[in-house]
């Protein structure tokens, strides 16, 4: 495998972040620029998988896209070979053997990435919890292992909660499509709680508005838990984070979106916070 051959693996992971993640991309600048191409083939990993779903029109190629993660991830291969020509499985396995991520973890997050394949509804706080953590909160510790190994056990737990905060964002965010394909994010627990089931938030009906006050609340809380470990997250983690703190606006207005100079500003003062 040629050097060039990698670094266009590289660059078309930041091709796919730049345009489907605009919060992730300007993060990745305040890290060292030696790290930058692996936190990007980590998000572009997240991308990729994020979309299985609307790739496939049954479940069963869903799945035996995620198998196929797996079996790279696993794979004691050259990189070439390992890869079987997909320019982000060689970027990201490059990342993983680099710095020797554990392979477990991936598993786990593909595992529950199955979720995404099928139209059961999300059960209770604590499997939406497990199903976050899995997933988002996993993206940002893999971020942190990458910056720093050592010190990322230290913000464990802060990344459990940004990891929630940002899968609530992503599941009021997404309703619209996910109604569209009769999924439901939203806890069963917290929608009854509001006097509502499964069946009227798909329908938007009398009380979403009420169940997606309560959701943006419940993600406010997890994000809070974040903001007050802010100043005792290491500097040198904190492009891991930045992500997530967008949440807050995003929650409290869902069609928050920063102009790229407020992004760039905003993540500025928080790495110097």
């Amino acid at each position: 495998m040629s050097a060039q051959a990698l670094a266009t693996a590289y660059a078309e992971c930041e091709r796919i972040v730049q345009e489907a993640d605009a919060d992730r991309a300007v993060s990745v600048g305040f890290a060292p620029q030696p790290l930058q191409k692996h936190l990007l083939a980590l998000y572009a990993f997240h991308i990729e998988t994020l979309r299985v779903r609307d790739l496939v029109s049954q479940p069963l190629p869903g799945e035996i896209r995620l198998q196929w993660w797996r079996d790279r991830l696993t794979s004691d291969a050259e990189l070439d070979e390992a890869s079987q020509g997909s320019p982000v499985a060689m970027a990201l396995i490059d990342t993983v053997r680099r710095f020797e991520l554990p392979v477990d973890a991936f598993d786990r997050y593909l595992e529950a990435r199955l979720f995404d394949l099928y139209n059961d509804p999300m059960p209770t706080r604590v499997e939406f919890e497990a199903y976050a953590g899995e997933t988002c909160s996993a993206l940002v510790m893999f971020a942190a292992m990458v910056l720093d190994r050592a010190a990322a056990p230290d913000v464990a737990d802060a990344s459990g909660h940004a990891g929630v905060a940002q899968a609530v964002v992503s599941t009021l965010r997404g309703a619209p499509q996910h109604r569209a394909r009769h999924q439901v994010y939203v806890p069963g627990d917290l929608l009854a709680a509001t006097g509502l089931d499964a069946a009227t938030w798909l329908n938007g009906g009398d009380g979403a508005e009420r169940a997606r006050a309560a959701m943006a609340a419940y993600g406010l809380d997890h994000l809070e838990r974040v903001e007050r470990k802010w100043a005792r997250i290491p500097r040198r983690l904190r492009p891991a984070f930045l992500p997530s703190r967008l949440s807050r606006k995003r929650l409290e207005r869902l069609d928050a979106d920063p102009n790229p100079l407020a992004r760039l500003w905003t993540y500025w003062r928080w790495m110097r916070a």
